[in-house]
């Protein structure tokens, strides 16, 4: 009988494509979210003040689409701040495994507004850690790279020192105190996720990959923060997702912390070029860096390849060509459907 996964928030940008690709390998999926976060609820009265509200909607559609065609997923609105709803819809379903992805996901959002961000993040981690914290197999929570705040060597490891320099980071590092705590008075098996950077198909989380692509498109200025020079691990959400698959299907990542990204970080300019490649006379404008974004670099991955045999194989040179292609895709399909 195939293992069933509870993914909490599992809607947005790394849930879906994490269903999506667990489904090959014969899992039962149940995503459970209330679409508020980064999702058509906010996109309804465009609360997050995104450019294109009608395009992200656009996005968000086939999003739905390939998540419904998925006879092995299932997806119920529930918001997961309700204790007592989220936990009879863990307990009905009765998953083997539960991913926790709700949160605020963007920096700047949870400095702005901290009380919305303890709502979808920490509220949303207690009432799914006491639901299931003696029932189910494994416990997955995906934390940050923003925990380490600036960090204080090129690469850091899992064992690096953590200190965030925002709300976000906080919640972030907060929420694995929270998880292991439960782990350790319940010894409910977990495992905790630290991803960096991350892009690809279908995001409307405003990124910054996804940001210049769409700028790019609209022949619009793009934003740099700082010079160009900041390095950040950027990661394709394919390498992401098996990484999760290998944490689930291997004992040895139970009660461990893994940097999950490429290994190897890029400055902003070298994603830049990439994307010059395909838009000849982009238009760049040059602001003050954010100081609650911190300075950082490469993940240390090493201990995700000993223990998972984690193996990312896409580098910006490969991964980033291919989410321009799909957005240059995306954008002409839109376009002419709102022409017609």
């Amino acid at each position: 009988m195939s293992k069933k996964i509870c993914i909490v928030g599992g809607a947005g940008f790394i849930g879906h494509n994490l269903a999506l690709y667990l489904a090959k390998y014969d899992y039962e999926i149940l995503i459970v979210d209330n679409l508020s976060v980064n999702n058509y609820n906010s996109i309804i009265n465009n609360t997050d003040n995104v450019p294109d509200p009608n395009l992200s909607k656009f996005v968000l559609d086939e999003r739905s689409t390939l998540i419904k065609n998925n006879s092995r997923i299932q997806i119920l609105n529930v918001d997961a701040r309700d204790y007592h709803l989220l936990s009879s819809t863990i307990t009905n379903f009765d998953p083997n495994i539960l991913i926790q992805l709700a949160a605020v996901s963007h920096a700047n959002r949870s400095n702005k507004d901290p009380y919305s961000t303890f709502d979808n993040s920490l509220r949303t981690l207690e009432n799914a850690l006491d639901t299931c914290k003696k029932t189910i197999d494994h416990f997955i929570f995906f934390s940050s790279s923003m925990v380490y705040g600036n960090f204080k060597q090129s690469v850091v490891t899992e064992e690096s020192q953590c200190d965030p320099i925002g709300i976000y980071g906080a919640l972030k590092l907060a929420g694995e105190i929270l998880v292991k705590s439960y782990g350790n008075v319940f010894d409910l098996p977990y495992t905790i996720v630290r991803p960096s950077a991350l892009y690809g198909e279908r995001c409307i989380s405003r990124r910054v990959g996804q940001i210049f692509i769409e700028n790019a498109l609209k022949n619009q200025p793009i934003t740099i923060k700082g010079d160009g020079s900041e390095e950040l691990d950027f990661t394709y959400i394919e390498d992401l997702v098996e990484g999760v698959r290998l944490i689930i299907e291997n004992e040895k990542s139970k009660k461990q912390i893994f940097n999950l990204t490429y290994g190897s970080s890029n400055s902003v300019k070298k994603l830049l070029d990439i994307l010059k490649k395909d838009f000849e006379n982009i238009n760049l404008e040059y602001t003050k860096k954010d100081p609650f974004t911190p300075i950082r670099g490469t993940l240390d991955i090493s201990k995700a390849k000993e223990l998972i045999n984690y193996n990312p194989c896409n580098s910006i040179e490969v991964a980033y060509p291919k989410y321009i292609n799909w957005y240059k895709n995306i954008w002409q399909t839109y376009n002419a459907i709102n022409k017609s």
